[in-house]
C-alpha cells in the first residue's frame, strides 16, 4: 500500500521562466518500487494568466505573436518545412461575447501578429480586467487558448491638462501601434511642442470614425488619429492652424501653412486642417441627471389573478352600425348626388344650339358640308404618274412634247398621279426612222 503522503510526494511541479506555462509531470516512481503493475504516465498542460499593468490614460498595447502560440499546435508532418500556419485570434471579456468598451483588437491578415490596443479610464482602476484569448489554427482547426488579465493602476498625472490629436494620413492603425513608429512620432512632437511629460493618450483608426476605406491604388493608407497630452501650454507651431488665413485655407480645401510640418514630413503626412486642441481645465463639465436604476428586481406586488372563465357577454350591433352602416349610408347619399347630377341636369342639343348665336351655327355648318365635301372628292380621285416624271424633250428629236391637257382643261381637277395606261394613251413618242428614209 502506498500512504496519502507518499502519494503527494511523487507529484513534481516545474516552473518555466517566462511563467505562462506549468508542466505538471506526475512521475509513479513510488507506485513501481511497491507494485508489480505496469507504469502509466500522465502528461498534461495547463496555462497560466499573464498580468500586465496598464496606467489610466495611457495607451496600452498588447501583441498576440503567433510566435507564441506555435507551439501549441502540432509542426508540419514534412521534415525540414517552416511552420507557417494561419493563425486567427478571438479576444473577448470573460464571461461576455466582446471585449471593453476602451479595449480594440486588429489583425490584417492570418500570418500577421494580433494588437490589443485602447486607453482605460478612471473607472476601470482597481477593477481586474479578464481577456480571454482564443487562437485558432486554419490549417489544424485546433484552438488554444490564455488569459490576459489587465490591471489598471492609477496614475497622479492622468489626465494630463492639454491634448492635440493629429491625423496621419500616410498610415495605418497597426503601423502607428509599433512601438518604434509611435516612438518617432512622439519624438517629433516633442521637439514641436517641448513638454516635460508627453504620453500617447489614444489611438483610432479612421475607419471608426466614419472613414471610408482607400482603393488599392498607390499605396493608399486608411488614415489614423493619435491622441498625445502634455503638462505645458501649446506651442505656437501649433496655434497657427487657428489663424484666419489657415481657417480659410482650410475652408476651401487647401492645406494650411504650417512652419513646423517639415518636421513630420519626412516620415508622417498629417492634415492640419483636422487637429484638436483641447484644454481639459477650461472644458465645463457636463453632468448628467441620470435615472437611478435600481435592483432590476420587480416589486412583490402579490400572485397574478387572471380573468374568470365567466366572461360577460357583449353586443356588438352598435359597432355594426359604426364601422359599415353610417359609412354605407353616407355613401348612397353621394351616389345618388352625382346620378342626379350627370344623368338628370343634362340641357340636351336643342337647348344648347337656342343658346348658341346664329352665325356661329352657320359658321359651324359650312366647316362641316366643306369636309364632307373635299373627303368625297378624295375618294373620286383618279391615280396617275406625276407631271415630274414626264419628259419635257423629244428623246430622239428633241422636239418639245405638247401638252398632256389641253388648254381649257380645268388644272384643278388633274389628278397629281397618273396611271401607265393613260400616260401611253396621252403621250405617243414616235419611232426612230431608218437611215435610208
Amino acid at each position: 500500500k502506498v500512504s496519502f503522503l507518499s502519494w503527494h510526494m511523487m507529484n513534481i511541479f516545474i516552473w518555466p521562466t517566462q511563467g505562462n506555462l506549468v508542466c505538471h509531470i506526475t512521475l509513479h516512481l513510488i507506485l513501481l518500487s511497491f507494485l508489480s503493475t505496469p507504469v502509466v504516465t500522465i502528461l498534461s498542460k495547463s496555462h497560466a494568466d499573464r498580468n500586465v499593468y496598464p496606467s489610466a490614460g495611457v495607451l496600452f498595447v498588447h501583441v498576440l505573436e503567433r510566435e507564441y502560440f506555435k507551439g501549441e499546435f502540432p509542426p508540419y508532418p514534412k521534415a525540414g518545412d517552416s511552420s507557417n500556419d494561419p493563425i486567427t485570434f478571438n479576444t473577448n471579456l470573460k464571461g461576455y461575447p466582446d471585449r471593453p468598451g476602451w479595449l480594440r483588437y486588429i489583425q490584417r491578415t492570418s500570418h500577421s501578429d494580433g494588437v490589443l490596443y485602447g486607453s482605460p479610464t478612471a473607472e476601470h482602476v482597481g477593477k481586474p480586467t479578464i481577456i480571454e484569448i482564443t487562437a485558432y489554427n486554419k490549417r489544424t482547426f485546433e484552438t488554444a487558448r490564455h488569459n490576459l488579465v489587465i490591471n489598471i493602476m492609477s496614475t497622479e498625472e492622468f489626465p494630463l491638462p492639454y491634448q492635440a490629436e493629429f491625423f496621419i494620413k500616410n498610415i495605418n492603425v497597426e503601423e502607428m501601434l509599433a512601438s518604434e513608429v509611435l516612438g518617432d512620432f512622439l519624438g517629433a512632437v516633442k521637439n514641436v511642442w517641448q513638454p516635460e511629460r508627453l504620453n500617447a493618450i489614444n489611438i483610432t483608426s479612421a475607419l471608426d470614425r466614419g472613414g471610408r476605406v482607400p482603393l488599392p491604388i498607390n499605396d493608399l493608407k486608411e488614415g489614423v488619429y493619435v491622441m498625445v497630452g502634455a503638462d505645458v501650454q501649446f506651442s505656437s507651431c501649433l496655434r497657427e492652424v487657428e489663424t484666419p488665413q489657415n481657417q480659410l485655407r482650410c475652408s476651401q480645401e487647401m492645406e494650411p501653412v504650417i512652419s513646423c510640418d517639415k518636421k513630420f514630413r519626412a516620415q508622417f503626412h498629417i492634415d492640419w486642417c483636422k487637429i484638436s486642441l483641447v484644454d481639459i481645465t477650461k472644458v465645463i463639465p457636463v453632468h448628467s441627471n441620470r435615472p437611478d436604476l435600481g435592483t432590476g428586481v420587480l416589486p412583490d406586488i402579490g400572485e397574478y389573478n387572471p380573468p374568470s372563465e365567466s366572461l360577460k357577454s357583449r353586443d356588438y350591433f352598435a359597432d355594426f352600425l359604426i364601422t359599415l352602416a353610417v359609412p354605407s349610408a353616407v355613401a348612397l347619399v353621394l351616389f345618388i348626388i352625382l346620378g342626379y347630377s350627370l344623368c338628370c341636369r343634362r340641357e340636351g342639343v336643342e337647348k344648347r344650339n337656342m343658346q348658341t348665336p346664329d352665325i356661329q351655327l352657320v359658321h359651324h355648318s359650312s366647316i362641316q358640308k366643306s369636309t364632307k365635301e373635299l373627303r368625297s372628292m378624295s375618294k373620286n380621285r383618279e391615280i396617275s404618274w406625276p407631271l415630274s416624271t414626264l419628259p419635257v424633250f423629244h428623246p430622239v428629236s428633241g422636239e418639245v412634247v405638247p401638252p398632256i391637257h389641253p388648254d381649257n382643261y380645268e388644272t384643278t381637277s388633274m389628278p397629281l398621279m397618273q396611271t401607265q395606261t393613260n400616260l401611253q394613251s396621252q403621250i405617243q413618242i414616235p419611232q426612230q426612222q431608218s437611215s435610208g428614209k
